[in-house]
């Protein structure tokens, strides 16, 4: 399990790492929710098709800094970020709580 912080987050947000092509396939498919977020890596774009539930994306670039953050709601193809390296997904509202926005940078800590 490994956790991330911004400048803006009070404290460590559960992360779960997708870093296989299996893993990123699946991403957050067939699940109700999440507890925290999941890190694609690597990855510039998703997709909704097949969700229970809208979710937030963060599209970082190659220094884990956000490049855009939007909301997709399930059944939704989302476009490629040509600048994105990773992609972080969690429930939607999620972002917004953690101050997860443009220009943010991503700290992940692996515990």
């Amino acid at each position: 399990m490994a956790t991330f912080t911004t400048d803006r987050t009070p404290e460590p947000v559960p992360l779960e790492l997708a870093a296989t092509a299996r893993a990123r396939r699946r991403g957050l498919l067939g699940r109700r929710g999440i507890e925290g977020a999941l890190l694609l890596t690597p990855a510039n774009s998703v997709h909704t098709l097949g969700m229970r539930f809208a979710i937030d994306v963060a599209y970082l670039d190659r220094s884990s800094r956000v490049l855009a953050v939007r909301t997709m709601r399930p059944g939704r193809l989302g476009l490629p970020r040509p600048r994105a390296r990773q992609v972080l997904e969690a429930e939607a509202g999620s972002m917004e709580r953690w101050g997860v926005r443009r220009g943010v940078r991503i700290t992940v800590r692996h515990t």
